[in-house]
């Protein structure tokens, strides 16, 4: 928004004329619905005579006291800035202020329970907003102690950084004084505070401390709240990091909190971690999403040490946190827990983000060039989590993951409470391992763009190999050519399945490898690169290679070779080199018999797209029949209670468009059909009805009757959904104008309208929107948070139309705010309107290809 961006430049110049001690913060829950008391005491030192500005977003300021000096508000204060100026050596600021919950995720977010109208707040500062609860130095450098002092009514759970002391009662209400912190970021502050239910456990630090543990959720999800199973998970977290790391555990308490209407999947608060609670299984869920949420709980464990005892400068390292992190969490998760399948999970899932985001025109390197808050906001993504995590696995097999902990283990002893640069890092790990890692960081960290890598193969008359070379190419815009470790898998048809019957591993530089290793073997039915996934790149089958995955993927019984050949046959759909159509075949053909979760969601929503909008437009509702067709059927006769099973209705329930298919969605869930071992549960039972609401066989009046079943946050959201995807023009309009044209929606239900308005088998519903779309992205932008933007411009995106029309109004749009115009897009948002025009790009790009396929067939 206007006024509330700050710049790394002003960042440093601050850090050079300040030095933060501590914040006393003051806040009263008990002031009304809207706004709450806050009252900011900060210690700091400055450079004598200096001026420069404190952070805080809020509706109005009281006063504001600096070194005894009341200072005018309405002179001082604008925007999201407090200026300051005549500084002393030693400074005391105090700032009383009104400031505004909010029901966008972001600052204290209220949220009113319609199950019993208890009401339960929660804080998300990340990037920048500790300033809408307090007054504050919003960077990541200008580290303190906070001390918290909270007044709330008295029936509620008050939770913050540090434990939760005895309070003091008086008139209904009690408040709580709660220790300084250790010197942190603002950003990972927490305040949570409600009748939250609460189960309590502890667990012995590595030093012996007696570490209290906490798991919190709201009242009415407490008999789904799975506490013992994240207690556990938690154990073996702290076991495994405190033993890697060789530190141990550097706050006082471990606190998870479930929380509603979350933005994200967990935030890592130091020693008050919030979570989704969508984690908190109310109906059957995946164990796709069993397994996410145990990374999610080690991710979040792994930022105690790498983030919050040890922080980033400024943002353009946010990807050392995140990729660290989720390196850090599925190792864990593959060796500490039961999950033993993570790493195929992390190829599945985040290579696959990773991998897709690398190739979007916002491409950038994993160290990003980090001008403002606006920019980390949109580097939130799968560069910085994904592709980063990725690095830095093939960077600890390169130095040994033993040398890799050892170095890690030093930056922490030395860094401990204070903030780094990626330099920090590489010194211990150069110290650890030996190894010059300068020009490693340039290639990886600070260039963009992925590597593809194919085999060339020639061979005799009689089958043998006379020779075999791997190609690497760079696209033109990021041209580094990459060294890459990588195997060579041979997999070959037997009585027992396509099995891999030869390996060989080396490095791969420069545009051709030879592999002399190979020649004179015998060629194999399928020639898999990057066998194991050892390396970050996009791999490509051999055409004969390719026509065997199609029919005998399911065949090969390791589930990470399976996943690097759904992979790659993906991408080559993506990057127009296979057909969509050869794609839906693959997986109509193998995906009954894969075991493995993640990948089964990751290939049937890659299917969903591929069918929706990569086939030829001529050939797109018979193929998407066809993929209904061959969903219900593998539903059927899917084992009795098994995750694929589960995940075959789900998916038909997307897709479900002729009378048969509405049929079975409406059989089962009126009882008439029965699958054995499934059962129609509560969120099951929402999404079937929202593919009969969508098929045009469900009214506004069944959803109503649902929702009366089912009045909580979780049925009014899919409620939202439904009654956007009802397929009429005015269904659409009215779910649009309830969340544009309107402001009080709360975050979760934006997010579940938008996605019941792009819900669509004829999307001709949304022809009408295109013009409408584009002229709303200004006024969405200028009037609504970040979080809320993001939300609006990329749910809303009419990207199933994927057709010229689409693609000509957005570039026109972009166009006419480009550089030099009279209103040129900000960066943010440009970013997000270039990522939709992207998508419809290369969805046009993949449609001829399969219409010369066709036409090829014909």
């Amino acid at each position: 928004m206007p006024g509330e961006n700050l710049t790394r430049a002003e960042a440093i110049e601050r850090a050079n004329v300040v030095q933060t001690q501590s914040y006393a913060i003051t806040l009263d829950l008990t002031t009304g619905p809207t706004t709450f008391a806050s009252t900011s005491t900060v210690r700091f030192t400055a450079t004598p005579g200096a001026s420069t500005f404190i952070d805080l977003v809020a509706p109005s300021v009281r006063s504001v006291t600096l070194n005894g000096r009341e200072l005018d508000p309405a002179v001082v204060f604008a925007d999201s800035r407090i200026a300051l100026d005549g500084l002393e050596a030693e400074n005391e600021l105090t700032v009383v202020a009104d400031c505004a919950y909010t029901n966008t995720g972001e600052g204290l977010h209220r949220f009113v329970d319609p199950v019993d109208g208890e009401v339960y707040l929660y804080t998300q500062f990340e990037v920048p907003d500790s300033r809408r609860v307090f007054a504050v130095f919003e960077q990541p450098d200008l580290k303190a102690t906070f001390a918290f002092t909270v007044t709330a009514p008295e029936a509620w759970q008050v939770v913050s950084n540090e434990p939760t002391p005895e309070p003091t009662r008086a008139g209904g209400n009690a408040t709580y004084a709660f220790e300084p912190t250790p010197r942190i970021s603002s950003y990972i502050t927490a305040l949570v505070a409600g009748p939250y239910a609460v189960m309590r456990s502890e667990l012995t630090s590595s030093d012996g401390r007696t570490i209290p543990l906490g798991v919190f959720c709201r009242a009415s999800l407490a008999e789904h709240m799975d506490a013992d199973y994240v207690f556990d998970t938690t154990r073996a977290g702290f076991e495994f990091f405190e033993k890697a790391f060789e530190q141990p555990y550097p706050f006082t308490k471990y606190d998870q909190l479930f929380v509603p209407e979350y933005n994200m999947g967990a935030m890592e608060n130091a020693g008050c971690v919030t979570f989704t609670e969508s984690y908190v299984f109310r109906s059957k869920v995946t164990d796709a999403i069993k397994e996410r949420r145990v990374v999610t709980i080690l991710h979040e464990l792994a930022h105690m040490w790498f983030g919050d005892l040890v922080t980033m400068r400024w943002w353009n390292d946010l990807w050392l946190n995140e990729s660290f992190a989720e390196w850090a969490s599925t190792l864990a998760t593959a060796e500490a827990t039961e999950w033993k399948g993570a790493w195929t999970t992390f190829a599945a899932m985040e290579k696959s983000w990773a991998y897709r985001q690398d190739q979007l025109p916002s491409t950038h390197p994993i160290v990003a060039e980090i001008r403002d808050l606006e920019d980390v906001q949109v580097n939130f993504d799968g560069i910085t989590y994904a592709k980063g995590g990725s690095v830095l696995k093939q960077l600890a097999a390169w130095v040994g993951l033993e040398a890799f902990l050892k170095g890690v283990a030093e930056y922490f002893r030395k860094h401990a409470w204070g903030n780094t640069e990626l330099t920090d890092l590489l010194v211990e790990l150069e110290a650890a391992s030996g190894r010059d890692l300068s020009t490693w960081s340039k290639l990886w960290l600070e260039t963009a763009g992925v590597n593809t890598l194919r085999p060339e193969i020639t061979v005799d008359d009689a089958g043998s190999v006379t020779g075999f070379a791997i190609l690497q190419t760079a696209p033109a815009d990021y041209p580094t050519i990459r060294p890459h470790r990588l195997a060579v898998g041979y997999y070959t048809l037997t009585d027992d399945g396509l099995v891999r019957t030869h390996r060989v591993e080396l490095d791969v530089d420069g545009e051709r490898t030879e592999v002399p290793e190979l020649v004179g073997t015998v060629r194999p039915d399928l020639v898999l690169l990057n066998d194991d996934d050892l390396a970050y790149a996009k791999i490509r089958l051999d055409d004969a290679s390719r026509t065997v995955a199609i029919e005998n993927l399911a065949l090969i019984s390791d589930p990470l070779a399976r996943s690097l050949v759904w992979g790659s046959i993906w991408d080559a759909t993506r990057d127009g080199e296979v057909p969509a159509s050869d794609f839906v075949r693959l997986v109509l053909n193998n995906i009954a018999a894969e075991t493995e979760s993640t990948t089964i969601r990751t290939t049937l929503n890659q299917l969903v797209l591929a069918a929706s909008s990569y086939v030829a437009p001529e050939r797109r509702e018979p193929t998407l029949v066809a993929v209904g067709d061959g969903l219900l059927a593998m539903a059927r006769t899917a084992e009795a209670g098994s995750d694929a099973q589960f995940q075959f209705v789900k998916f038909l329930a997307q897709v479900a468009r002729t009378d048969a298919q509405l049929d079975a969605i409406a059989a089962l869930r009126d009882g008439s059909e029965t699958l054995e071992g499934l059962t129609i549960d509560t969120d099951l039972r929402w999404e079937l009805l929202i593919a009969l609401v969508a098929g045009g066989r469900a009214t506004a009046a069944q959803i109503d009757l649902a929702l009366a079943d089912d009045d909580t946050a979780s049925g009014r959201q899919q409620a939202a959904h439904a009654r956007a995807a009802i397929p009429t023009v005015e269904a659409k309009a009215a779910a649009w104008a309830s969340i544009v044209d309107e402001a009080d929606k709360p975050n979760a239900i934006i997010r579940a309208t938008a996605l019941g308005f792009n819900h669509v088998l004829d999307a001709s519903l949304l022809e009408s929107f295109v013009a409408t779309y584009h002229d709303a992205l200004f006024p969405i932008w200028e009037s609504r948070t970040y979080h809320m933007s993001e939300e609006l411009i990329e749910g809303l995106y009419p990207a199933p139309l994927a057709n010229e029309a689409l693609r000509d109004a957005t570039q026109a749009w972009l166009d006419a705010h480009a550089e030099g115009s009279a209103k040129v897009a900000p960066p943010a948002l440009r970013r997000f309107v270039v990522e939709g025009l992207a998508g419809i790009e290369r969805a046009l790009a993949a449609q001829a290809v399969d219409a010369q396929a066709v036409a090829a067939q014909a």
